[in-house]
């Protein structure tokens, strides 16, 4: 504590983000690799952050931001000890933390991509039954994603659909088909129209036909 009282309040800045974010950083690491519990918390939480884009590249993620303010504490910190000014830190600090989420990002999606490359045969999802998590825009204008049960297991996939109109969150689908890169090619499912039943009238008694 003492050392760092002696600290000036812009050391304590870049010490404090590099510390918190450093132990949060180690948290998210072994929870990914080793399976746990708190992996998929905080995927709940990247989904959160992601919000309506619809994109398998994700890189405003919770994960990421981690990963940024570690980046960005431990190279403030090596540029002010080197003798930058403190405008020259705070950019640096910023690029090289832009630059982690970057490769966060891309390390994740390949790790994704490889695990569903492994497992999952994209073909029977068609005529599953789903229903839309992020906006899928109409004639293909924009990628979402919906959420549907394959293999067994209840997943979330990315969606396109030729539909007039936007697939909005929430909206029950069905597979229609799959491309060849593993996107779904869906369409809003209709309730089926309940035939009229014939009105039937009772006839006075004594009534000639």
């Amino acid at each position: 504590m003492e050392w760092f009282s002696a600290l000036d309040a812009f050391s304590q800045f870049f010490w404090v983000i590099a510390l918190i974010g450093s132990l949060i950083f180690v948290f998210i690491i072994i929870s990914t690799f080793s399976g746990m519990d708190g992996a998929d918390d905080i995927g709940d939480l990247d989904a959160e952050i992601d919000g309506d884009t619809g994109i398998g590249f994700q890189f405003i993620t919770f994960k990421n931001l981690v990963g940024f303010f570690t980046i960005f504490g431990w190279t403030g910190i090596g540029c002010y000890n080197a003798g930058l000014s403190k405008p020259v830190t705070v950019i640096t600090a910023f690029g090289c933390g832009l630059l982690m989420m970057a490769v966060m990002a891309a390390m994740f999606y390949a790790m994704r991509k490889l695990a569903d490359s492994g497992t999952l045969n994209y073909k029977n999802a068609i005529n599953a039954i789903g229903e839309v998590y992020l906006t899928v825009g109409a004639n293909r204008s924009k990628m979402g994603k919906v959420t549907v049960r394959v293999q067994g297991t209840l997943r979330e996939l990315e969606a396109l659909s030729d539909s007039l109109i936007d697939l909005k969150s929430g909206t029950i689908i069905h597979v229609v088909d799959v491309t060849n890169n593993g996107i779904l090619i869906i369409e809003p499912t209709k309730k089926p129209i309940e035939p009229i039943k014939p009105e039937t009238y009772e006839l006075p008694p004594n009534t000639r036909l």
